[in-house]
């Protein structure tokens, strides 16, 4: 027995946008017409129950062309897929992107993070709820849009046959009462690279042209996969093994040693999966990537697959970064009609999920699923995407692949420090002159970093994002690589340097960063459900100046963010407490 919904049938245009997915149904079966047939024969069975990695696709389709998913569409997306409603009901009600109420067909989300905050997105927003009512009617409030550098941002997009989405920073009052009043949208800006000597993972971005594979391979592009197919994988493995290259998402594991254990996996197949789900408050460095130098991701992908035999590749991007997913996909296209990419890379669209960074919550989500992360052991490299070994790497990390082919892991590692090699991208907003795209050398003081973005009379810095840590003046001399923030007890996590001047308001940055992981907590686990709520009342009540003992708050938050630490099932809920507790001990927020 499973729960119905009891939305009336779906509309003809709902059915429409499945069907042009997934193609015409073929029996009663799969919600087509009814056949003499089918009432003596079941089409589909295993085949069909296979589809369920299509799920998140479907509901795309469907609020892509009615600007949300109504109780008849979903149904009909059941029984298209063969899913249970009730857990298809589960699914889109996880995910923040998809609307279970009638929405209009314009839709504008302005970022009201940490970033856009210190450029007056509260302002912004208390205009526009004066003068179209509160968030959630005409537009809604967002968490970080990954638009940092140019704060304050909005993503608007317009539902139906012709289906449209875009990025809009800055964002201005007056660009949003045009568009609401249905006026033309802004064309997105060109990504302006701040200045800085001698740029290597960021040298392709404003001299290749990221939509013509020409002018990618006038720039030596390929050349690196060329070299993976002449020396084999062995040597290539080799070479990401010498290199002494950390994984560049936040967790800095080894990457020659997860592509040894993927390549040495016996069963088969085995997949690749590119994390472009960059939903870290501060960081943008994936999406500049993406949309500035898509064919070389691509290209590293292809040398982790072969490296790793890896028979199909996911890119799995988040769906507020249109340009980027649209870019990636035209670079994936021409690169294999030109016989260059034999890898089958699919690319996914998230939705709205910042737990989905967590590799195997992406996994889930790919997969057809709510997007929870799931226990370890087993470990992706043995079962992962669809229970099969699975290569999971992010952006910057493939990124660099490309060079350590071409120049060998010894030229790489001659870089950096010895236990952090290489160069490392920063992302620099808040009160700097000069956000933007950062490259250093792996050692680099932090202090060197903020003067050349132009940072002045620094209150704070919140390194490594929300998950992060705040430092003082006094700390920002600290060197930028694992090492040298592990022994302050910070970390470089996403690689985010958010600056704060002295006029920043630090207890509504906490509260922000508080309700932040209320809302992104997946609610699988009781210590990060629970305790994610906590957390929020409590800086309420303290930094609102209600009655309490403030030093017994200080205490109780404490204690939550050791259970939280021990007992969390994933990062998210391991970290949520971690710029709190800085921040109320470092800066002193409060007199306690």
């Amino acid at each position: 027995m499973d729960i119905r919904t009891t939305g009336g049938p779906a509309t003809a245009e709902e059915m429409a946008a499945v069907d042009g997915l997934l193609g015409e149904p073929e029996s009663l079966w799969e919600g087509g017409e009814r056949r003499g047939s089918d009432d003596h024969l079941a089409y589909g069975g295993r085949a069909t129950r296979s589809r369920r990695h299509l799920l998140l696709p479907v509901l795309h389709a469907i609020q892509d062309r009615s600007g949300w998913v109504s109780r008849g569409a979903l149904e009909y997306a059941c029984r298209r897929l063969s899913i249970p409603p009730a857990e298809a009901y589960g699914v889109v009600s996880f995910y923040a992107r998809f609307g279970l109420q009638p929405r209009g067909a314009l839709s504008l989300h302005v970022c009201d993070d940490i970033a856009c905050k210190c450029a007056g997105a509260e302002e912004l927003c208390a205009a526009l709820e004066n003068a179209h009512g509160p968030s959630g009617v005409v537009w809604h409030r967002s968490p970080c849009l990954g638009l940092c550098d140019r704060a304050p941002a909005a993503l608007v997009e317009r539902a139906g046959m012709q289906h449209k989405d875009r990025q809009i920073a800055p964002f201005t009052l007056a660009q949003a009462e045009s568009i609401l009043g249905g006026g033309a949208w802004p064309e997105p800006a060109t990504y302006s690279m701040p200045r800085q000597a001698q740029p290597k993972l960021l040298r392709r971005i404003g001299a290749v042209d990221p939509e013509s594979l020409e002018s990618y391979r006038l720039h030596g592009g390929f050349t690196a996969l060329g070299r993976a197919e002449v020396i084999g994988s062995d040597a290539v493995i080799r070479e990401i093994t010498e290199s002494r290259l950390l994984g560049r998402g936040g967790a800095a594991f080894p990457t020659g040693r997860k592509w040894e254990s993927v390549a040495k996996a016996a069963a088969r197949p085995h997949y690749l999966v590119c994390n472009a789900d960059e939903s870290e408050p501060g960081t943008f460095k994936d999406r500049v990537l993406m949309e500035n130098d898509p064919f070389a991701i691509v290209e590293g992908m292809a040398i982790a697959a072969l490296a790793t035999s890896c028979e199909k590749g996911f890119l799995y991007v988040r769906t507020e970064y249109p340009l980027a997913r649209r870019r990636i996909e035209n670079a994936i296209a021409q690169a294999r009609a030109q016989g260059i990419l034999k890898l089958e890379i699919e690319v996914r669209r998230g939705a709205g999920a910042y737990i989905c960074g967590e590799e195997t919550a992406l996994f889930n989500s790919i997969e057809g699923k709510r997007g929870e992360p799931r226990n370890k052991p087993p470990f992706p490299v043995d079962v992962g995407l669809f229970g099969k070994p699975t290569l999971v790497n992010n952006v910057e990390t493939l990124l660099n692949v490309v060079d350590i082919v071409v120049e060998g892991g010894a030229s790489f590692a001659a870089t950096g420090t010895k236990d952090s090699t290489g160069t490392r991208l920063f992302c620099a907003s808040g009160h700097v002159t000069r956000p933007g795209i950062y490259e250093v050398a792996m050692g680099t003081p932090l202090r060197a970093l903020l003067d050349t973005a132009g940072a002045r009379k620094v209150q704070a810095v919140l390194l490594g994002g929300a998950a992060g840590s705040f430092l003082t003046p006094d700390q920002i001399d600290v060197p930028l690589s694992f090492e040298g923030t592990r022994a302050i007890g910070a970390t470089l996590g996403s690689g985010a340097v958010l600056v704060f001047d002295d006029t920043a308001d630090m207890k509504q940055v906490l509260l922000r960063i508080a309700r932040f992981f209320r809302d992104e907590s997946c609610g699988q686990c009781v210590p990060c459900r629970v305790g994610t709520k906590r957390q929020e009342e409590i800086l309420e009540r303290m930094l609102g100046g209600r009655d309490g003992d403030g030093r017994s708050d200080v205490l109780l938050l404490s204690d939550i963010a050791q259970a939280m630490r021990d007992a969390s099932i994933c990062g998210l809920g391991q970290t949520a407490a971690n710029a709190i507790a800085s921040g109320l001990t470092q800066l002193k927020v409060l007199n306690v």
